[in-house]
């Protein structure tokens, strides 16, 4: 089993040549967030995950939480390791330095998460959906709930769960049946919650629940759902606990992966009615929960990330220690199995797309920090525009390629990868959660193509488009090899990509169902462009420094390679996608139910 090992070289490459960190770091309000501050941070987190983090993965994997007595217990190590995370600072960083966070940029924490989910992931949803509801407090809590929740929630002191699935509602919010009623400055919640992340544990002094319930005169459906802070205990005035609130765990749940992070089935009211007070105003909880949604989507993209590193990084250590059979040239003799031609093609791979999925997800996170923090409006709005257009796009297509990946990882070890001890079949297991929650995958292409393109007529996508043209042009003259593939699929990607635009938009509006079918070839297409897109960006970047590279040069020759066998392997894949959306989904409408 391998140690995990944080790829800071490449981390920091995506940071300052593809995404531009020093250009996010002089944006309003980051004065402080200067290459040496994001080298220390990298530097440190680094060792957190490497040391405490990730030799906790397969304890959790093996041992998992435990309910007991009506109190969730973690996997040994796991609350110490909690309290060595949030007492270091690392809960606090994006947030406002009066609430007690370190006014750090996302683009910087999201390469510090990165760390958190490679070396466990299942440790990571707990601070995840701490943030979550930090960011949704923030923005509509009333000033006094504010100053009583958001302090100690952002130092990780608090940890926090975002509550909206029932028994019978899934992914169909309007059919939550948890109730609310008024009670004097209050509301009292009866109801029962499924599958709620780290619902309940010992790790910390208090838990605050953000929980859907319906309004108590709201109308039907999703329209009269509103959001609600549920402390697990109530908080005083002065800060200070108080008596134990209506709400406990009842089961948790025995899941394929993630063992180590407690799924629970949470019961809300059994006696006189859980303590829940309104955050905002009645019949906008989906509104208020959607920025929590948004949140942690993004955070479940850099989940699919980190797991694909992870499994990278075993798959190319197992391959250079595993010696079998001989070369098809060169050497006589066994030779380790990453002298394979057929071995090498899936670690090129692995590695391409984990470096494709890096650059997406830092640049997303950056363009949260330019719409959070120009002073130009107009630059705000796009960055804002461009943020809304990718969270699916980074969402599905992040951990649909950590699913091949991670596979991939299991057929490097042959049949070693399918025995538990190697821990190759953890990751695989523990990345299998990803493309269902925070809204399956197949959820995130609907509202790509419904509310992120068929509505604005195409718009935000053809910016995008227009951006991705631009950044080309420096291209088309180059003699680097990896310049040369990256232009020609890329001008395929972008014909083939702009053409179910097109296509979307004319057929959203008269035939929903059809375009529907097309949703995830076209939540696909847009990763492999994008991701291309980015790694053009690199590649401008290291073909530039290589004449002086002196002893980066091995690393930019690297780059260079990755960048383009993703070019020829994966993104020339862009343009068949298109017949998948324009072609096959006459089929899938066509064909009668009774037949399935």
């Amino acid at each position: 089993m391998t140690v995990y090992s944080a790829p800071l070289e490449d981390m920091r490459f995506a940071l300052r040549d593809i995404v531009g960190f020093d250009r996010i770091a002089a944006l309003p309000g980051f004065s402080g967030s200067d290459d040496e501050i994001m080298e220390h941070v990298l530097e440190e987190a680094g060792k957190l995950a490497r040391d405490v983090l990730a030799p906790l993965n397969p304890v959790g994997d093996r041992e998992q939480a435990k309910l007991e007595n009506g109190v969730v217990r973690p996997a040994p190590g796991y609350s110490e390791a909690y309290g060595q995370f949030w007492q270091g600072g690392w809960n606090a960083m994006p947030f406002e330095e009066e609430l007690g966070g370190q006014n750090l940029p996302m683009t910087l924490t999201t390469a510090v998460w990165e760390m958190w989910n490679a070396s466990n992931l299942a440790f990571a949803l707990c601070p995840l959906l701490t943030q979550a509801g930090i960011e949704a407090l923030s923005k509509h809590a009333s000033e006094e709930q504010k100053a009583k929740y958001l302090p100690k929630l952002v130092s990780g002191e608090w940890t926090g769960t975002m509550n909206l699935t029932e028994p019978q509602s899934g992914t169909d919010l309007g059919a939550i049946r948890t109730r609310s009623e008024r009670h004097g400055d209050h509301y009292r919640l009866k109801g029962q919650k499924i599958f709620i992340t780290w619902g309940d544990h010992d790790m910390t002094e208090n838990i605050v629940h953000m929980v859907l319930a319906r309004s108590p005169d709201g109308p039907p459906g999703s329209k009269g759902l509103s959001l609600f802070i549920v402390p697990k205990y109530l908080v005083n005035d002065d800060g200070s606990l108080g008596a134990r609130n209506d709400v406990r765990p009842v089961s948790l749940e025995h899941k394929l992966g993630i063992h180590a992070s407690p799924t629970c089935v949470m019961s809300y009211g059994d006696n006189e009615g859980a303590v829940a007070y309104l955050v905002g105003e009645e019949n906008r909880g989906i509104e208020y929960m959607f920025v929590m949604m948004n949140n942690a989507r993004l955070g479940v993209g850099l989940q699919g990330l980190a797991i694909a590193d992870r499994a990278y990084q075993q798959a190319a250590a197992f391959a250079r220690e595993r010696v079998q059979s001989r070369p098809v040239q060169g050497a006589d003799g066994p030779v380790p199995i990453i002298h394979h031609p057929d071995v090498r093609r899936m670690l090129l791979g692995m590695k391409s797309q984990v470096e494709g999925m890096r650059a997406l997800c830092y640049y997303t996170a950056a363009e949260i920090d330019r719409a959070n923090r120009e002073s130009d409006p107009d630059a705000a709005a796009k960055a804002q525009r461009r943020v809304d257009l990718l969270i699916p796009v980074v969402k599905s297509w992040c951990t649909d390629t950590a699913l091949a990946v991670t596979s991939c990882n299991i057929q490097v070890h042959g049949g070693m990868g399918f025995i538990e001890e190697t821990g190759a079949a953890q990751h695989y297991r523990d990345a299998r959660i990803t493309t269902i929650y925070e809204g399956t995958n197949g959820v995130q292409a609907m509202d790509l193509i419904g509310r992120k393109v068929a509505r604005d007529g195409g718009e935000a996508a053809r910016e995008l488009f227009a951006d991705i043209r631009a950044d080309l042009e420096p291209l088309r003259d180059s003699d680097e090899l990896a310049a040369r593939a990256l232009v020609k699929h890329l001008d395929s990607a972008l014909a083939a990509a702009e053409d179910g635009v097109s296509w979307l938009v004319a057929t959203f509006p008269k035939d929903a169902a059809t375009a529907a079918s097309a949703g995830v070839p076209f939540q696909n297409l847009m990763g492999l462009l994008c991701a291309g897109w980015l790694l053009a960006r690199g590649v401008a970047a290291g073909a530039a420094q290589k004449p002086n590279a002196n002893g980066d040069a091995g690393f930019l020759d690297a780059k260079l390679t990755t960048a383009r066998f993703f070019a020829d392997y994966h993104l020339s894949q862009a343009p068949s996608l298109v017949t998948q959306m324009t072609e096959a989904g006459d089929a899938v409408m066509a064909m009668a139910l009774d037949r399935f």
